[in-house]
C-alpha cells in the first residue's frame, strides 16, 4: 500500500473515532439529565391535560381552554423548574458545607477522625493488621480521607449535575410535553378541524404518555410496559377527576 494512502486511512480512522467519542460524550451528558426531562414532562402533560379536561367538563370555549392551558404551562412549569433548581443548589451547598467541616476535623482532630475510619471499616469486617493498613492508606491523603468520611459517615455523595441545567431541563420538558394536549386546540383556532377536539387531544396526549412512560422506565430501569401503563393511568385519573369537577362546578354555578 502507498504510504500516503495508509496515512490518509489512519487519519480518517482517527477522525471517525474522535467523532464517535464526541457523539458518545454528548449523548452521555444529555442522558445525565434524562430523569429531569422525564419527570418535568410527566408533570407538564398531566397538569395541562387535567386543565383541558376540567375546562371541557365545564363546557368552556376553546379560546378559554387555550388561555388556561398556556397559563398553566408557563406558570406551573416555571414554578416546578425553580423548585428543582433550588433543591439541587441546596443539596450542593449542603454537601460543600459538610465537606468543609470534615476538612477542618481532619486537620484539627486527626486522631478522632482516624478512629472513625477504623470504626467504619471494622463494621465492614476488617480487623487486626489489615484494618490498620486500610486506615493508614486512607488517612495518608486528606482528600481521600474526606471523601470516605463524606460517603461512609454522612452518606453524602457529590452531585455532578448543574442546578441550572436541572431547572432548565425541567422547564423545557414541562413545556414541550405539556404542549401536546393543547396542540389540537391551537391548530383549530387558526384552521378549524371540525371534529371532536377533546377526543383528538386525548389521543395525542395518550401518545405523549406512552413515550414519556417508556423513558421513565428506562431511567428507573423497570419494565417498559409497567412504566407506560402507570403513566397512562396517572394521566387518565387526573383528567377524569378534573373533567367531573369541572362538570359539577358548571352545573352548580350555571
Amino acid at each position: 500500500m502507498n504510504p500516503e494512502a495508509g496515512d490518509q486511512l489512519k487519519a480518517g480512522a482517527d477522525h471517525n473515532e474522535s467523532e464517535l467519542h464526541r457523539t458518545s460524550h454528548t449523548f452521555g451528558r444529555l442522558e445525565k439529565y434524562l430523569g429531569e426531562f422525564v419527570y418535568g414532562g410527566i408533570d407538564g402533560c398531566v397538569t395541562t391535560f387535567a386543565v383541558v379536561a376540567g375546562a371541557v367538563g365545564a363546557s368552556l370555549d376553546s379560546s378559554v381552554i387555550i388561555i388556561l392551558g398556556f397559563a398553566n404551562l408557563l406558570a406551573d412549569g416555571f414554578a416546578m423548574s425553580v423548585g428543582a433548581f433550588l433543591s439541587a443548589r441546596s443539596s450542593a451547598d449542603n454537601y460543600r458545607k459538610h465537606r468543609q467541616i470534615e476538612y477542618w476535623e481532619v486537620e484539627n482532630m486527626p486522631e478522632t477522625e482516624k478512629e472513625e475510619i477504623r470504626e467504619i471499616y471494622r463494621a465492614k469486617g476488617f480487623d487486626g493488621a489489615l484494618l490498620e493498613q486500610v486506615t493508614e492508606v486512607i488517612t495518608k491523603d486528606h482528600d481521600r480521607w474526606v471523601d470516605v468520611m463524606m460517603k461512609e459517615e454522612l452518606g453524602l455523595v457529590r452531585e455532578d449535575k448543574s442546578p441550572f441545567l436541572i431547572g432548565a431541563t425541567t422547564y423545557l420538558s414541562f413545556i414541550l410535553i405539556g404542549l401536546i394536549p393543547l396542540v389540537v386546540y391551537v391548530w383549530d383556532h387558526f384552521q378549524p378541524v371540525g371534529k371532536n377536539l377533546f377526543l383528538l387531544s386525548s389521543v395525542l396526549t395518550g401518545g405523549g404518555f406512552i413515550i414519556i412512560g417508556w423513558l421513565k422506565a428506562h431511567v428507573n430501569q423497570t419494565g417498559k410496559l409497567r412504566g407506560v401503563a402507570e403513566t397512562l393511568l396517572l394521566g387518565a385519573i387526573a383528567a377524569a377527576v378534573s373533567f367531573y369537577v369541572g362538570d359539577l362546578i358548571e352545573k352548580i354555578i350555571m
